[in-house]
């Protein structure tokens, strides 16, 4: 996780206040929460939980439909916290803090069969600054995939440090037909990458590029299609192929890491960027 600045924090608060996102499968990955780790307190006792979705300004968990909690509940007169727990890169330990909170309704679950019911809980104070800063970095992430999705990075050494990327050498996986590449460029909607013999005939196909991510060493693969070829100068046996990746299927960790770089360049000269759509 990079280290924002309390300016950054308090942009990603007023920013992103009162949009709610839902604890998908790939939204856990992308933040690194330990599901495992997320409890419901109240009066000093805890109860496993599940977030199922969360704001700036409220959250809801999935929590046992049992009188005891309820009860408990009641007696504090409303007043809970939540439990989070966020696995980060770049430290050994967790993160953990209490996000605290007011219950402002119940519902059931139809599909526990009386089992489990979801709690609303409205935030009654801003939430930790880490918080805000993991849910942060995904929403703008998001934004930005949007906004500044044909914004080129020329894959340097030093780019890729800054970006988190393993390696440049990859795999491009076209009509199901495995080939290496090496990558050249990134962007939020594409890539271009270098591929031995010619690439005529590979436009308009499908492909999966897999893009090595240095930290958690997770690797990633994109859905998308050749859109064009071009020759590498000076050098006959290769061809650069231009890729469009297919939106929908981007990994939101992907985003992330790309839009971490874009926001540290954001305020230096564009020695890194290309001004041409990467696809």
């Amino acid at each position: 996780m990079s280290i924002a600045t309390s300016q950054q924090i308090a942009k990603y608060y007023e920013t992103f206040k009162t949009i709610s996102v839902t604890y998908t499968k790939e939204i856990v990955k992308s933040t690194g929460l330990q599901p495992q780790n997320v409890f419901l307190k109240c009066l000093g006792e805890q109860w496993p939980c599940v977030i199922y979705s969360s704001s700036f300004s409220e959250v809801k968990v999935l929590a046992a439909n049992k009188p005891a909690l309820l009860e408990r509940i009641a007696k504090a007169n409303n007043l809970v916290s939540v439990r989070l727990s966020f696995k980060q890169s770049d430290t050994s330990e967790p993160v953990l803090f209490f996000i605290s909170g007011r219950v402002a309704g119940f519902s059931p679950y139809a599909q526990s069969n009386g089992t489990l019911q979801f709690v609303s809980i409205q935030l009654t104070h801003r939430p930790p600054d880490d918080f805000v800063e993991i849910m942060g970095r995904l929403l703008e992430a998001n934004v930005n995939s949007a906004r500044r999705r044909e914004d080129r990075i020329l894959l340097t050494p030093e780019v890729m440090r800054k970006i988190g990327l393993a390696r440049k050498e990859s795999t491009i996986m076209i009509d199901s037909v495995p080939r290496r590449c090496i990558l050249r460029d990134l962007s939020f909607s594409g890539a271009k990458v270098i591929i031995v013999g010619l690439a005529k005939f590979l436009v308009g196909k499908s492909c999966r590029l897999r893009v090595d991510l240095e930290d958690p060493r997770e690797t990633v693969v994109v859905a998308g299609s050749v859109v064009r070829y071009e020759d590498v100068e000076g050098r006959k046996d290769l061809t650069a192929i231009a890729i469009r990746f297919d939106d929908a299927t981007v990994p939101m960790s992907y985003k992330m890491h790309l839009n971490d770089y874009l926001g540290q360049k954001k305020n230096q000269p564009d020695d890194d960027q290309g001004g041409a759509p990467s696809a």
